[in-house]
């Protein structure tokens, strides 16, 4: 079959994907532990193994795989786990199929490479069995109670106080407290629950270590820096991109919406800083307390 310049170039992309692809799948195929998720993952790299085979009957030519892509969801895999680097990995297949459907006209076999391109999410949405997923609600508890409670506190404090120093070993003393406490409250919560496959002390662990990582980051400018306005800012930066960062990964974790749930939880993390922000300052006022 003979093929325009322009398609051939647009196949050799296509190429260059699905060999790239072939070699991610494989690498997280041989780092899960569940022998069910790795043959569903070595399953889906040889697919894309084929597909840049079909592509290669059209072109003739043999394309290397884009090895900064292999290294980079190789350590997104490693760092936040496989289910997000290969939800990640599906997010660029879809965009991909769009072009599949220009190719249709030209090369009817395109369409069933789509088929199996929309095959391979329908089959990682069944593999999602990481512990990290599974204590999702206790991480959410954590983190979520640490951005709104501790940037509350520290909009409090920095009115109230006005001394970074003093801000900073308050908001630690308060942080660590919470954290004990929220950690303690989710294990015996779990551990009442029946018919759960979450463990209490894996549960506990988790909330708890979301939290003492959620102060640590919200009071580091007030163990930087000198202006406390200018910390308090700083920790509202922060606390946002934490949010931002946690539902984006969710969102590609679990396919939830991300913009809903990061409004949400921005609007009342900040709405519970400006109100505490006003206490702190009506006390500083009415006590007359001057530090």
């Amino acid at each position: 079959m003979t093929i325009s310049q322009k398609l051939e170039e647009q196949i050799l992309i296509f190429q260059e994907n699905e060999i790239t692809e072939h070699h991610i799948y494989r690498r997280l195929a041989k780092r899960v532990e569940s022998p069910q998720n790795s043959h569903v993952l070595t399953k889906i790299a040889a697919e894309e193994r084929s597909h840049y085979d079909d592509w290669h009957r059209y072109t003739g030519e043999d394309v290397k795989p884009n090895r900064w892509k292999i290294w980079k969801y190789d350590l997104l895999s490693r760092v936040f786990g496989f289910t997000f680097a290969a939800k990640l990995m599906e997010r660029g297949e879809e965009s991909a199929q769009e072009d599949y459907g220009a190719l249709i006209e030209a090369i009817p076999e395109a369409e069933s490479i789509m088929e199996e391109e929309n095959e391979h999410e329908e089959a990682l949405l069944e593999i999602l069995d990481e512990e990290r997923l599974r204590y999702t609600g206790s991480i959410v508890l954590g983190l979520n109670d640490a951005l709104v409670e501790l940037t509350g506190a520290l909009a409090g404090f920095t009115l109230a106080l006005q001394d970074t120093a003093l801000i900073a070993l308050t908001g630690l003393i308060t942080g660590i407290a919470a954290a004990l406490s929220m950690g303690a409250s989710e294990y015996l919560s779990t551990k009442s629950e029946e018919d759960t496959e979450k463990h209490p002390l894996r549960a506990a662990l988790y909330t708890g270590g979301a939290y003492i990582i959620t102060v640590f980051l919200l009071i580091l400018p007030y163990l930087l820096l000198n202006n406390y306005y200018l910390c308090l800012a700083c920790t509202l930066a922060i606390a946002v991109a934490v949010i931002a960062f946690f539902n984006y990964y969710i969102s590609v974790a679990t396919d939830v919406q991300f913009k809903e749930r990061f409004l949400e939880m921005a609007g009342v993390s900040l709405g519970v800083a400006g109100l505490s922000f006003v206490i702190g300052f009506l006390v500083r006022i009415f006590l007359g307390v001057d530090v």
